[in-house]
């Protein structure tokens, strides 16, 4: 009675194994096709290809451990500095007793460390050459595979070009007739070179600093420029006006994130299966892990304003809403329909903290501009 039904299912597994088979072979063909070819081979013809296949493998090998290792990451770095100890703004005299020592810049030190992440104590992924080349050719941001670590670095990389902008026009210097800080320049022009730069290029003169190159570049003017502070040489503008500003442009970015979750989130609700939700995440991820520690500074930097106009309340739960935001570390990022009860939506969740991120600094500058 049960045979016809044992008949069945025998039929179903049988066509599913018959399905995997032919995949797998149509996965080895071109290996069992080559490995033939290379066999017939001579000697010189098979130590040239040999070589280039070892070459190849350890290529990926090490661009594959360069996307996959994450080293130092630390979500809770902020707490690491001791600047919110100190009570002179940067550039002014640390204490009535030592007049040519004055402190220096948070947002420049936690800026400057930033940049030092990702291309120091990290391999700048986006300008590996494997990470330019793609999977056969299609970018990586389009696979599953191997972007989420470079979406993170482009993520903090926004921040920084962000806060160097406004360290150059607004910050380092006294108001608007005063004369840009070299340095500060300086910074703000390495950071804004291209994000994907090879040492070489296809383009004449063929050969060009590379993206950590020039980040480099970026690092030491910051420390140049935060050594003027503490010689009590440099300037730094700590204005209301200036950190409404601040806000503002901190506020614009925000936003803009949030409109690209938005955006991936009405493309697709494939849920685990969705490639670009993956790096969505993580470039999110990565510009709050930025701004988690670019706001620490600012309220070190700015604390006369925080003092006066009694907005440290609202920048505390806006620096709680940034760190719980970076408990949100799942293993696989999904892109689910937000009523769907199997598959999740992390770019919502994502965005649901970005946006309370957003109304906290929304509520800071709205007391300042009173």
């Amino acid at each position: 009675m049960l045979d016809p039904v044992i008949a069945f299912f025998e039929r179903i597994f049988h066509a599913i194994g018959r399905g995997i088979g032919i995949v797998i072979s149509a996965l080895l063909w071109p290996f069992v096709t080559m490995a033939g070819w290379y066999r017939k081979r001579g000697f010189i013809l098979k130590a040239v290809v040999g070589a280039f296949v070892l070459l190849l493998v350890g290529s990926y090998g090490y661009f594959i451990w360069q996307a996959e290792r994450w080293v130092n990451y630390n979500p809770d770095y902020p707490e690491s500095y001791e600047f919110l100890q100190t009570t002179s703004a940067p550039g002014e005299p640390l204490s009535e007793a030592s007049g040519s020592q004055c402190a220096g810049s948070a947002i420049v030190e936690v800026t400057h460390d930033l940049i030092d992440f990702n291309v120091n104590q990290n391999s700048w992924v986006p300008s590996l050459p494997l990470s330019k080349a793609g999977l056969f050719g299609i970018p990586w941001k389009n696979t599953p595979f191997l972007d989420n670590k470079a979406a993170f670095q482009l993520g903090i990389n926004t921040v920084i070009r962000r806060t160097t902008i406004e360290l150059a026009d607004r910050l380092g210097r006294v108001r608007g007739t005063s004369q840009i800080n070299q340095n500060l320049q300086d910074a703000k022009e390495a950071m804004a070179y291209n994000e994907d730069a090879w040492w070489l290029t296809f383009s004449p003169p063929f050969i060009q600093p590379s993206t950590p190159e020039r980040h480099r570049a970026a690092i030491r003017a910051l420390a140049e420029f935060n050594q003027e502070l503490t010689e009590c040489r440099g300037e730094f503008d700590a204005r209301s006006d200036n950190l409404l500003q601040f806000l503002d442009r901190v506020t614009g970015d925000i936003g803009s994130t949030s409109d690209i979750l938005r955006s991936r989130m009405e493309a697709s609700d494939l849920g685990w299966f969705d490639p670009r939700a993956d790096d969505r995440f993580w470039f999110t991820y990565g510009q709050l892990y930025a701004y988690y520690g670019i706001l620490r500074a600012t309220r070190s930097d700015f604390r006369t304003v925080y003092n006066d106009r009694r907005v440290t309340n609202v920048a505390e739960i806006a620096e709680d809403q940034l760190r719980s935001a970076l408990d949100m570390t799942p293993f696989i990022i999904s892109n689910g329909n937000e009523s769907s009860w199997i598959m999740p939506s992390h770019l919502a969740t994502m965005g649901f903290y970005l946006l309370r991120v957003r109304s906290n600094l929304v509520e800071m500058r709205d007391i300042l501009d009173r």
